[in-house]
């Protein structure tokens, strides 16, 4: 909280809001201690998940320009400013930025497979989750056009809305450190749930069925990348007897495998 109301973003105004997610540690009580009437507080009646969260946080925000930060992250002063400064150059509805990751206290430099790209990023979206909901502002019409989070994917939850953004518009990318990314700790969600590689079948799923304007190359790149995760996943289902699992990733494997009888 205190990294965005540090925020050296010059002339422009912006609102900040905190939703808090049916938390039992006093969150929505701190928050008003400490910021008071800077920061506008929603408080969820029932816990239901990072991407209902962001969901209502952006049904509620009143500007044209949305920014996420997520809980355990922090913003460096200037990202704002330099975001918005590159959004009005490019006139692009999407911007991100490069990020300094620290683990369990210690900084860390990511392997290159996390490398950051800008403009149409669709192809080094499929592997894994290229941008960070943390470093990201993005349009309100973008919203509009495609929706929000998926809520009901517990995990990868933001890798399923960048293929989406992806498949129709270019991206801006900014390749300074504006984010510190904090990681390491039990409550992650990555640490949380196990094969996460089938959350992203399912994007990679969704993504095929109910977007049509793909090109072929793009099609075809998204189903390879289907059929090898879902693979990968079925494969270790099988090792730990997991047969509902296996029966799930089986069942994408049959739809888009051309090689699977």
């Amino acid at each position: 909280m205190r990294s965005v109301l540090s925020q050296r973003i010059g002339h422009r105004a912006f609102e900040v809001i905190v939703v808090d997610d049916a938390s039992q540690d006093g969150t929505a009580e701190a928050v008003r201690r400490e910021f008071g009437a800077s920061v506008r507080v929603i408080e969820m009646q029932e816990n239901s998940g990072v991407s209902a969260a962001r969901n209502r946080g952006i049904e509620r925000a009143r500007g044209q320009w949305l920014a996420f930060l997520d809980s355990d992250d922090e913003w460096l002063p200037d990202k704002l400013d330099r975001q918005m400064g590159a959004l009005a150059r490019t006139s692009l509805p999407v911007c991100h930025t490069d990020e300094i990751w620290v683990r369990n206290g210690v900084r860390v430099n990511p392997h290159k497979h996390h490398q950051k790209y800008g403009g149409d990023i669709f192809l080094q979206a499929l592997p894994l989750c290229v941008m960070s909901p943390s470093s990201i502002v993005i349009h309100r019409e973008v919203f509009d056009k495609i929706g929000g989070f998926d809520e009901g994917l517990p995990a990868c939850e933001d890798y399923e809305l960048w293929l989406r953004i992806a498949a129709r518009w270019s991206v801006c990318y900014i390749p300074e450190k504006l984010i510190v990314k904090y990681g390491g700790h039990a409550d992650q969600l990555s640490q949380a749930y196990y094969a996460m590689d089938r959350f992203r079948v399912y994007a990679l799923d969704r993504l095929l069925q109910n977007v049509p304007e793909l090109s072929y190359e793009k099609c075809e790149a998204a189903r390879q990348m289907l059929v090898r995760k879902a693979g990968i996943v079925y494969r270790g289902a099988l090792r730990h007897d997991n047969a509902e699992l296996a029966h799930s990733m089986d069942g994408y494997l049959q739809r888009w495998d051309r090689e699977t009888p």
